[in-house]
């Protein structure tokens, strides 16, 4: 079983999923991230809302040695080797030009936050402000060296004919795309370097989810387990909505 045809059910069934979701996908990295990183769920930075999945460093050094600044791999999942992913983009802004016009953004807990998670929901595509609300946010956190991976599985609309990446990237670097992703659902990460680097990878209803690199700092990332959070998370939604969400 894969992915699944949200617009078959109304967006407050996709919510209730979406909160199971972001709670297996926290579990997931909890056992997978080295021991100066946790994950939260349901925390508020940058203006992004409970949805969002943050992830946290220790300000005080603690945790495993160190290796070139960065944490040394720990655990399944960390790694320092590129993501078997596919590279969709580059940008060459500079992080001095991202220093002007950075606007720093201090989390409540005094942890950094170096990651976050933003599983998109009917919500976020449901008016033009909306759309560009999303799209700037993102990019400002970007900007402000905070990794990003963005999980839409709702295809592009009329607000974002082109999808939520396209836009934030265009929005970012100044990028076009030139065509909508052959298939509907879009995963994309950032990592939010030195030279920030966009990568992508699509699916439709019926495929498999591809593990997603999450940076914590790069070029150290984590994979998110994102097919079997889905799963576990799709176990939970009542019997009478999986029928029709499952229904030929």
């Amino acid at each position: 079983m894969g992915t699944h045809d949200w617009t078959r059910v109304a967006s407050g069934i996709f919510h209730d999923f979406h909160h199971e979701w972001i709670s297996e996908i926290k579990r997931a990295l909890n056992r997978r991230l080295p021991e100066d990183y946790y994950a939260l769920a349901e925390q508020h930075a940058a203006g992004f809302g409970p949805d969002v999945l943050t992830l946290q460093g220790r300000p005080d050094g603690s945790g495993p040695p160190r290796r070139n600044g960065m944490p040394a791999p720990a655990g399944g999942g960390v790694a320092l080797a590129e993501p078997r992913v596919t590279l969709a983009g580059v940008s060459d802004r500079s992080f001095t030009q991202r220093r002007r016009t950075t606007v720093v953004v201090r989390h409540v807990s005094d942890d950094r936050v170096v990651a976050m998670v933003e599983i998109v929901s009917p919500g976020n595509k449901g008016s033009v402000t909306a759309v560009r609300s999303f799209v700037e946010k993102a990019a400002e956190l970007i900007l402000m060296r905070v990794n990003l991976l963005v999980v839409d599985l709702h295809p592009p609309g009329p607000r974002d004919p082109h999808g939520l990446h396209a836009a934030i990237w265009e929005e970012f670097a100044g990028q076009e795309s030139e065509a909508p992703p052959a298939r509907p659902f879009v995963l994309a990460s950032y990592d939010a370097g030195l030279v920030v680097r966009a990568y992508m990878e699509t699916a439709a209803a019926g495929d498999a989810l591809p593990e997603m690199p999450l940076f914590l700092d790069p070029p150290l990332w984590v994979g998110v387990p994102l097919e079997a959070t889905y799963l576990a998370a799709f176990a939970e939604v009542p019997l009478r909505w999986r029928g029709v969400l499952e229904r030929a």
